[in-house]
């Protein structure tokens, strides 16, 4: 495998990164050729899709410096292990609230993905798998990471919602209500979901009490340094 024209490429890819973050006030093009070994035109290709993904940034100057992916790399690094344990006890708590499916979806890419959930014990529910990618065009969880995305808590208007509410958006049997979640740092994390039968959704009094749920479940994981904007 060490040896395929993939991994070289994501070798290639990865020095180039590295020198970056080693390089006290970035690189020029010239310095990146010659500390990496690699043609310049190598090095512009590799950077086109690093940059694309957040993974070097160029200043106007030229110089390659760090891209700010590598932040939200290291925030998540350092929360990886606890951010489980935090999540895991408030979906089960919010399902249990409400009898329906409670995950939590962050952005992946161009697409949403479930990081945690917790299913109701009761035959029909809506089942999720973790890890599981969906389109950021529709659903309840999309429009909230679509919002607030690249915002703090602090940045709120009215383009920036509180909650969303999708009732049979991306499947005509199934509703979703979910609302923004935030770190320690005042950065948007995900959203906090909770998901079922349509017909469960519609009543006005259910969808207040599923919002009441989502609150309480984001209260448990503010003791936990994650919460959910007022």
């Amino acid at each position: 495998m060490a040896n395929t024209k993939g991994v070289e490429a994501v070798d290639r890819a990865l020095r180039i990164v590295n020198l970056c973050l080693e390089a006290n006030g970035g690189l020029t093009l010239a310095e990146l050729s010659r500390r990496s070994g690699f043609y310049k035109s190598t090095i512009l290709r590799l950077a086109g899709s690093l940059q694309d993904f957040g993974y070097v940034s160029r200043r106007s100057d030229g110089v390659f410096q760090p891209g700010a992916t590598l932040i939200r790399m290291g925030r998540a690094a350092a929360n990886a292990f606890d951010l489980a344990a935090t999540v895991r006890p408030a979906l089960k708590e919010l399902s249990d609230h409400t009898r329906e499916t409670a995950s939590l979806y962050v952005k992946s890419g161009d697409m949403r993905e479930c990081l945690y959930r917790h299913e109701p014990d009761r035959a029909i529910r809506h089942i999720v798998t973790e890890g599981m990618r969906l389109p950021l065009n529709t659903g309840a969880s999309s429009h909230i990471i679509n919002a607030w995305t690249g915002r703090s808590a602090a940045q709120s208007d009215d383009d920036a919602p509180a909650f969303s509410l999708s009732l049979g958006e991306r499947d005509p049997e199934v509703a979703a209500m979910a609302v923004p979640v935030f770190d320690v740092d005042d950065v948007f994390l995900g959203a906090l979901c909770v998901s079922g039968l349509i017909s469960r959704f519609e009543p006005a009094e259910a969808q207040d009490r599923f919002l009441s749920a989502l609150t309480q479940a984001a209260g448990s994981l503010g003791r936990h340094g994650l919460y959910m904007k007022d």
